[in-house]
């Protein structure tokens, strides 16, 4: 059952990659619309069929968005949002009632994952449609909206929506290749044997910066955790559960620091349409050090 709801989930998503596709390449005035078309054809096709072909061919997908990027293949089309006078009107009607929608999401995202065998994608897939559904019965909007605005949405964020699952592989990457090790050697020459504190600074800052680099606290944790937390925090005594929590956390605050971290720094900046690209990760970089100033203290006087 959850297999089947996931092979649901997967085509529709490949569904809404064409539909942005198909948008860009009919759209006349687009400035790159046949490189923009083949990367989300691309990327609706790795959703839809990708267990189905071999990994190489998968590889070799990646690789030619990977191209269709570095070359600014990809850019946004000219698909209009609605005028400012309608959303204006519309705002002052619907109110904050807008934000249920998306609230509803995650609460049934997380009753789904928590009381179901379902799984969290599964809850996550059906609180998207739940969303959908109720988007459409508040602001009595034409199901049509659905894949115009999907695909506006999707070619404004542009190729930084797959980041997510390439960073996720790459941290599985970096830890089937030892990356770990090689960090704990180089660590082992600068901090001495059994100085407490510097193994938490060098936990923490390796945490927050290797997150950075991978965009994923994540895909981050167990990397640093085997290069680093385990034989220079650990392995003095500290509290696993303390010490494990404060790495994570810590990691986050490297989150946001980083443009890897597409969805929470890239994402936004890119609907808001702010003059500086930058500007979610600027605002947030003082709060960033001062929470991982104050997680290496914790840790310290917390875990020991």
């Amino acid at each position: 059952m959850v297999d089947i709801l996931l092979e649901i989930f997967y085509i529709l998503s490949g569904l809404v990659a064409f539909s942005a596709a198909y948008m860009a390449f009919k759209d006349d005035n687009h400035p790159k619309k046949i490189g923009t078309a083949i990367f989300w054809i691309l990327l609706g096709l790795t959703f839809m069929i990708g267990k189905y072909i071999s990994s190489e061919i998968v590889g070799i997908m990646i690789l030619a968005m990977g191209g269709l990027t570095a070359f600014k293949q990809v850019a946004i089309g000219n698909q209009e949002n609605a005028p400012d006078e309608f959303r204006q009107r519309e705002s002052e009607r619907i109110g904050n009632k807008i934000f249920l929608p998306a609230l509803s999401m995650a609460v049934f995202a997380f009753l789904i994952a928590q009381f179901t065998t379902l799984g969290g994608l599964v809850g996550l897939g059906i609180g998207t449609v739940i969303s959908i559904i109720m988007t459409l019965a508040m602001t009595k909007a034409s199901p049509s909206y659905i894949s115009y605005d999907g695909s506006r949405l999707l070619q404004q964020i542009g190729s930084s929506s797959i980041l997510p699952q390439l960073l996720a592989a790459l941290g599985a990457l970096f830890a089937v290749a030892g990356v770990g090790e090689v960090i704990s050697t180089g660590i082992s020459s600068v901090i001495p044997q059994g100085n407490i504190l510097l193994g938490v600074i060098a936990y923490c800052l390796g945490m927050a910066i290797f997150t950075m680099i991978m965009g994923n606290a994540f895909a981050a944790f167990a990397v640093i955790t085997a290069g680093i937390g385990i034989p220079f925090v650990y392995s003095q005594g500290a509290n696993p559960a303390i010490v494990g929590t404060l790495a994570l956390t810590a990691g986050y605050c490297g989150t946001l620091m980083t443009p890897m971290a597409a969805n929470f720094n890239v994402v936004p900046a890119a609907i808001l349409e702010t003059k500086n690209e930058k500007r979610v990760i600027i605002s947030q970089i003082p709060f960033a050090i001062a929470m991982l100033l104050t997680h290496i203290a914790l840790m310290y006087f917390w875990a020991f």
